[in-house]
């Protein structure tokens, strides 16, 4: 999220850059994997991005499935274009080599089934890597490796729900336990340096992000696309970019009509403030809360 927004309001470097559209290309693939995935729930505890550590390890998986009977670990990438696979390493056509999703897959299944065997559960592990994008091809695919492609996914889907709910107090404590070691914070996450006066102030259109946009009888208008927004759900969304973005900083009234510009009515932006949020304090030391 944080990259998404230093994206719209600042100018990122080359590498940064990149590094974001690579997040940002993994977190579209996780969505059309998980719209994909729903019928699963019937039958399967499914455990989405969950970051886990062991032995000062920090590992992620994507999507995790638990039955009565196992635990699938699924990795999901959101690859296009061609690629091939030649003696154990990963290649794109123009031969540029590139880290091999296996072995990843493999690392975080030997990290998952050692922090198991810690906390006292046996039981058995299935990984597989997930291709969701329709532009991607893969030459020379090794056949002894669990993979599954898009002209796949919907079989592989049914496949996996025809599998009976058989669950057992054991089965939601291992996913309540799961969830309750997920890391927050990831320390290979590379943050880019930014301060509130580089970045650019307003708020854009929450469908094509511009912001070209007007305010019209209390509705946000976008000049580009034509999209409305209401201005109750305008203001909910840009103070809670702004405390993302500045934790240590109040949600002040002066302060507001500085972020958002479009509002340039002080009363308004108070009254604003007031009716969806908790006033702390009075006059000009005054500030807002979530409810």
């Amino acid at each position: 999220m944080l990259h998404r927004y230093l994206n719209l309001r600042s100018n990122l470097s080359e590498k940064e850059q990149n590094y974001y559209l690579s997040l940002e290309k993994g977190y579209q693939g996780e969505l059309m994997f998980d719209a994909l995935s729903e019928p699963l729930s019937a039958n399967w505890l499914i455990i989405n991005d969950l970051m886990l550590e062991f032995n000062h390890t920090v590992f992620q998986i994507d999507t995790l499935l638990i039955s009565s009977e196992k635990i699938f670990m699924l990795e999901i990438k959101n690859y296009e274009g061609d690629d091939f696979v030649e003696a154990d390493k990963w290649y794109t056509l123009s031969k540029t080599e590139i880290r091999n999703p296996f072995h990843q897959l493999e690392r975080c299944e030997s990290l998952l089934r050692r922090l198991l065997q810690e906390l006292g559960i046996t039981f058995p592990i299935e990984t597989c890597l997930i291709f969701v994008n329709p532009e991607f091809y893969l030459y020379q695919a090794p056949l002894n490796h669990p993979i599954i492609f898009p002209p796949q996914l919907n079989r592989f889907i049914t496949h996996l729900s025809k599998n009976k709910a058989r669950f057992k107090d054991k089965h939601l404590k291992l996913a309540e336990q799961l969830v309750s070691m997920h890391v927050e914070k990831s320390p290979y996450l590379r943050l880019p340096d930014y301060r509130y006066d580089q970045l650019e102030k307003g708020i854009n259109c929450v469908s094509c992000h511009s912001f070209n946009v007007e305010l019209k009888s209390n509705v946000l208008v976008c000049k580009e696309c034509g999209y409305r927004e209401g201005i109750t759900s305008t203001v909910l969304r840009g103070v809670e970019e702004f405390t993302f973005l500045f934790p240590d900083r109040r949600v002040a009234t002066n302060e507001m009509l500085e972020w958002f510009k479009i509002i340039e009515s002080r009363n308004t932006m108070r009254r604003l403030l007031q009716q969806n949020f908790k006033q702390i304090g009075h006059g000009k030391y005054s500030h807002y809360v979530k409810l």
